[in-house]
């Protein structure tokens, strides 16, 4: 009797995959101006992560790295911002409006299609979800994924603090300054802080999926990342290349500080990405479909 209990329960298990693979595979929208429904959107984040998960160990590190050496971009924009301000405003006054300079790296990296680790958090979760993939190959990519994001926002780091002072467009006290900003608070709140960034994210990569056009593409990056820089929260990738740089050039910034900051930061992106993202989108479709049955 319990091995045909079981045997029914994988049964029915098998059924409801077969039915949410069909309802993914015929999920459209009604014409090609209206908003794409709950499980196209899906469909297509499915199908995009899978492409991921098809390709080559080095295309992955190369678009990986790119993307680290592209967000590079908005801390140079922060810097510059920064220290152009620096004397006019209040210190709490310029933190704030560096949030109308942050996305632009965000923008380069997400409309480049180079692989961003808290952007693709999400979307490589769905795969195993869909047990069109491993719990064991999603944690491969993640790996590839953070550390070409880090390579790059390294290299990044160690030509803008050459650069900078050279062109005098900002100094290395901006640097230690805002090194210093984004370690101000204990780890469990960094860890809570970018569970959230991690969750906006996520949201982002489905927001951006649901749309079709490239300029409701570009708000929708400036949205979600000024909102983050504006309200403060940890970013694992932008935020290794502004501890790092504190590191380099302050030492009022250690290695324990970054290696602390940087683990606590991935592991808070990570989680908020595909806990609150991933799990809880596709279980809504995955109850929308068992509440038919």
């Amino acid at each position: 009797m319990v091995w045909k209990k079981e045997k029914t329960e994988e049964q029915l298990a098998k059924e409801l995959q077969k039915e949410i693979d069909t309802e993914l595979k015929n999920s459209k929208s009604k014409s090609r101006d209206s908003a794409k429904t709950h499980g196209e959107i899906l469909r297509d984040q499915i199908i995009d992560a899978l492409e991921v998960y098809d390709k080559r160990t080095t295309s992955l590190f190369t678009s990986s790295l790119t993307a680290g050496l592209e967000i590079g971009f908005s801390y140079l924009m922060l810097c510059t911002l920064y220290f152009f301000l620096m004397g006019k405003m209040e210190t709490h006054t310029i933190i704030r409006m560096i949030s109308l300079v942050y996305p632009l790296g965000f923008i380069m990296v997400v409309l480049g299609q180079s692989i961003l680790f808290t952007e693709q958090t999400a979307l490589l979760t769905l795969p195993v979800l869909n047990k069109k993939r491993t719990t064991v190959s999603m944690l491969r990519l993640w790996g590839i994924v953070i550390a070409g994001n880090m390579v790059g926002g390294y290299i990044i780091s160690a030509i803008l603090l050459w650069l900078g002072p050279h062109l005098e467009i900002f100094n290395h006290e901006v640097v230690e300054i805002i090194a210093l900003h984004t370690l101000r608070t204990d780890l469990p709140v960094i860890f809570v802080s970018a569970i959230l960034a991690g969750w906006m994210m996520g949201l982002l990569s489905w927001l951006l999926a649901s749309s079709r056009d490239t300029i409701s593409r570009i708000v929708m990056i400036y949205m979600v990342t000024s909102v983050m820089s504006f309200a403060g929260l940890h970013h694992s990738i932008i935020g290794s290349v502004e501890v790092f740089s504190g590191m380099l050039s302050s030492p009022a910034i250690s290695l324990w500080d970054y290696l602390s900051f940087q683990s606590t930061a991935l592991m808070g992106n990570a989680f908020g990405g595909a806990i609150f993202v991933a799990l809880l989108k596709y279980r809504a479709f995955v109850f929308n479909i068992g509440s038919k049955n």
